[in-house]
């Protein structure tokens, strides 16, 4: 019919890069590890040169780095670059709470309730890297309550940063700290004192919202090399709780 715009269908490069990136977010190829072609085509069900091209994409988005005769590899900060980001990103929301609390339009607290629902939604059907994706739309919505545009692009252009570092952070505290469906609860919790109307209520609980749990003892997760012939990789993260102070620290 005249006037209707044709929707295609995802491409083998985008249905590769979404379940790429998928991994990556839920904790199942950790930071480091090298991405053999030949085992991923086998998993995926593609052949190498869509492959590739999903490689280049996550490597635009900074998930994914790729280096002259070794390959492609899951993007691995370091330690500097994670203190900018969460300093960085602590700065954002603390600004944004001392500007948009008490909330004056209803519609911005619409737009939290609307992320954590989402967020729920992930837990219970522990879909991680979904639920990674969704924490960040919450504490965008956090950001987008003081209505400041320019603070709201500024926290945009972390985004793929944040979604490593907030991916760190639930593969960390749920294993050492709680699951999934209290992870969601500390964020119902944080969205009740928005709703209350007090900014230094809110600070307070940002100060201990447990944002920075991955980098006590920083020590990224890692596996040994996944081998050409498809050999498991084998998670060779600390099985000890990272040295807190208690479970909820920053």
């Amino acid at each position: 019919m005249a006037g209707r715009r044709r929707i295609d269908p995802p491409s083998l490069v985008q249905l590769a890069a979404q379940e790429l990136r998928r991994m990556i977010l839920a904790g199942e190829l950790a930071p480091g590890e090298r991405l053999i072609e030949e085992r991923l085509t086998e998993e995926l069900g593609i052949s190498r040169p869509p492959l590739r091209e999903a490689m280049r994409t996550l490597q635009h988005e900074g998930l994914v780095e790729i280096t002259p005769r070794r390959g492609a590899s899951v993007t691995r900060l370091a330690d500097s670059d994670v203190v900018e980001i969460l300093t960085l990103r602590s700065a954002l929301e603390r600004l944004a709470v001392e500007m948009g609390i008490p909330v004056t339009d209803p519609a911005r607290l619409a737009r939290c309730r609307s992320a954590l629902a989402e967020m729920e939604r992930c837990a219970e059907r522990a879909d991680r890297a979904q639920l990674v994706e969704r924490g960040y739309e919450f504490h965008r919505a956090i950001v987008g309550l003081a209505d400041h545009r320019r603070l709201e692009g500024i926290y945009d252009s972390l985004h793929q940063q944040l979604l490593w570092c907030m991916a760190m952070n639930l593969h960390t505290r749920e294993h050492y700290y709680e699951d999934l469906a209290t992870h969601v609860a500390r964020h119902r919790d944080l969205l009740d004192l928005i709703e209350a109307g007090d900014p230094g209520a809110v600070l307070d609980a940002l100060a201990n919202h447990g944002e920075r749990s991955f980098t006590h003892g920083f020590q990224q997760p890692q596996r040994e090399p996944a081998t050409a012939t498809g050999t498991a990789a084998t998670d060779t993260t600390a099985t000890t709780a990272p040295d807190a102070p208690d479970a909820v620290s920053r």
